[in-house]
């Protein structure tokens, strides 16, 4: 039996089940969501089981509550199947009267939410698992604490056993946990699985709507090559016509990276409003980003060596990256993570922002002396900004790097730290 790898979620999911009925983990096919949901789970309903699928859903329809049934907490994996679920589980929830009565997967927004009448206010909370950091996969020491920044430590001590190569090939393997133990020419054929089977198949089960694979196929190289900036649909469409001289409407590319978005693929990046000290208009769109790089580099049709002879490209891959990994810590902190730009030209890569008001500015360098001089310029500058009588100071300044040995704090109390020895 394969061993189970730890997973921040598991933590968090524990704690919501103590304090809800039902909680809903929502993430992307495969990242692991049923998996962590079986460690807590006393009984199991798998809605999508090819021998009872058919019975499932049509019992649902008829007798919900039979489904139902079982030691607690049970699971309801794949509960989109039949929408009618929810309302049953939250008269369930209320007629209890008890916490930690069931957990609920699911890989994609049901397409048709007509047959939910209630909006679980008060009864569900919601989890969202995304592919593994480097620090659950393995690929990270750990010595460096996001937790502890924010509490104001000031040791700054970590070594990072990633060099260009390793860090390329992580990029491009992602972090689905079934490809984690993998040797790695197996593992990197993962990745190009999922993108196939996001263009030919789970893209369709965000609406029940068929679409074009080529088309597909185009605008994900497009969304690729746009990681990490704020590019409206228009600029999409035009990227798509340009390249491959096929014609896509503003209205298409919506529809489409919608889509996306109901089966958990992309997950774009909110701005962030700070109080700052002089009037400027701050840029408010999101920025572009994939669940996970592997996806990115599969839609590119790229690997390791490509990465290398391409560090422009890398950069930004690796950026979404460090992206997913403070992600998935910030869910841990009760955190949230924004970046930054205003029509100045000020920009900042990640803010993690903590519910109790506390954050951190980051700016994300693949690695070099120059790039982190850069790095820290820009931190100082950006804090420089922030009217610290209506906001508080950052909790930290980091430059979080590819490349690197070692983590440290310099005499400007920017920290500099390597990907490679973070964690939550």
């Amino acid at each position: 039996m394969k061993k189970y790898r730890k997973r921040i979620a598991d933590d968090i999911l524990k704690r919501k089940l103590e304090g809800k009925g039902a909680v809903l983990i929502e993430g992307p096919k495969w990242c692991g969501k049923t998996t962590t949901a079986e460690q807590i789970a006393s009984s199991v309903l798998y809605m999508d089981d090819p021998e009872s699928k058919d019975q499932n859903i049509s019992m649902a329809d008829l007798n919900p509550k039979r489904l139902l049934r079982g030691e607690t907490p049970r699971l309801i994996d794949e509960w989109q199947l039949a929408p009618k679920l929810w309302d049953a589980i939250r008269f369930e929830v209320d007629h209890r009267g008890e916490q930690g009565q069931f957990v609920l997967t699911g890989s994609a927004v049901p397409p048709d939410t007509k047959e939910i009448t209630h909006s679980g206010t008060g009864r569900f909370t919601w989890l969202t698992m995304r592919p593994m950091s480097l620090f659950e996969s393995g690929d990270s020491t750990g010595e460096v604490s996001l937790k502890e920044l924010f509490t104001g430590t000031s040791e700054i001590d970590g070594s990072s056993n990633l060099n260009i190569d390793r860090l390329a090939f992580l990029v491009c393997r992602g972090g689905w946990p079934q490809a984690v133990d993998m040797r790695d020419e197996i593992a990197l054929d993962q990745a190009i699985d999922y993108f196939d089977a996001v263009v030919h198949s789970d893209i369709n089960r965000a609406d029940d709507i068929q679409k074009n694979p080529e088309r597909v196929r185009r605008l994900m190289r497009s969304y690729a090559r746009n990681q990490g900036g704020q590019v409206p649909n228009t600029v999409l469409a035009q990227d798509v016509i340009g390249s491959d001289e096929t014609n896509i409407s503003e209205e298409t590319v919506a529809s489409y990276t919608n889509a996306l978005r109901k089966i958990f693929v992309v997950e774009d990046m909110p701005a962030w409003n700070p109080n700052l000290r002089s009037k400027t208009a701050i840029r408010s769109s999101d920025t572009r980003y994939y669940v996970d790089p592997s996806i990115a580099a599969a839609a590119l049709g790229i690997g390791p060596d490509d990465l290398i002879n391409d560090l422009k490209t890398f950069g930004f891959l690796f950026e979404t990256l460090c992206v997913r990994d403070l992600r998935v810590f910030a869910d841990a902190l009760n955190g949230e993570v924004y970046h930054y730009r205003d029509k100045n030209g000020q920009e900042c890569d990640a803010v993690v922002h903590l519910r109790n008001g506390k954050y951190g500015l980051i700016e994300i360098k693949l690695g070099g002396d120059r790039l982190i001089e850069e790095g820290a310029a820009s931190l100082k500058s950006m804090a420089a900004k922030i009217d610290t009588n209506k906001m508080r100071v950052p909790s930290f300044m980091m430059v979080l790097t590819g490349t690197g040995d070692y983590a440290y704090r310099r005499h400007d109390g920017v920290c500099v730290v390597p990907i490679g020895c973070l964690k939550d």
